[in-house]
């Protein structure tokens, strides 16, 4: 080592954080995998009576919102009508995240109230990022995709959820799949705590 290099600094909060991220990574992409290999199975063949061979079929899954940003008012039907709108369903663990939706509410009426804040912004940011985290931590990474983006939109030069969702977008990619548009990221999974 000569006289102007310096030894290199190690982090290890940083180097936890890239450990879990390969982690993530590894667990998302054997996930597809399995789940690729259970969309290609073969289909049942049908006997040689000529009876038509049974085809799968489509569940529309019922979508809870989970942000109030760009949403209209619930009618009558709404629940239906919101789950006829997006292709994209959600796996992982269902998680309470009723805390952290209420931080959400909160800071999204703080922005509302001052648009042009830097503080509310930042609030904003940090609790959408909050949640991501828990639902990337559920298995849940369409839906974290989504709140990784709007950490994003209030919060520009976080690092980290741009990294999130760079790497949610790649292993949908190396999958061969097309990753949640933005604006149509699945809601988290519906949670039903246990009855005592």
């Amino acid at each position: 080592m000569g006289i102007h290099e310096r030894p290199p600094v190690h982090c290890a909060g940083q180097a936890i954080h890239q450990l879990k991220m390969k982690a993530i990574s590894i667990t998302i992409l054997i996930s597809g995998i399995l789940l690729a290999g259970c969309n290609n199975a073969s289909q049942p063949v049908a006997s040689g009576n000529n009876s038509a061979v049974p085809q799968r079929s489509e569940k529309t899954e019922t979508v809870i919102a989970h942000t109030t940003e760009n949403q209209t008012a619930p009618s009558e039907n709404s629940a239906v009508r919101s789950a006829a709108k997006t292709k994209w369903t959600q796996s992982g663990d269902p998680i309470d995240t009723k805390e952290m939706d209420a931080d959400i509410a909160k800071a999204e009426s703080f922005v509302r109230s001052k648009p042009n804040d830097a503080e509310a912004k930042k609030s904003l940011s940090e609790a959408y990022y909050k949640r991501a985290v828990a639902l990337t931590d559920a298995r849940q990474y369409a839906s974290a995709l989504g709140d990784y983006r709007r950490t994003l939109k209030y919060d520009p030069d976080n690092a980290q959820a741009r990294n999130w969702v760079e790497q949610i977008v790649s292993i949908y990619d190396s999958m061969g799949r097309e990753s949640p548009p933005e604006g149509q990221e699945p809601p988290p999974l519906p949670f039903k705590p246990e009855k005592k």
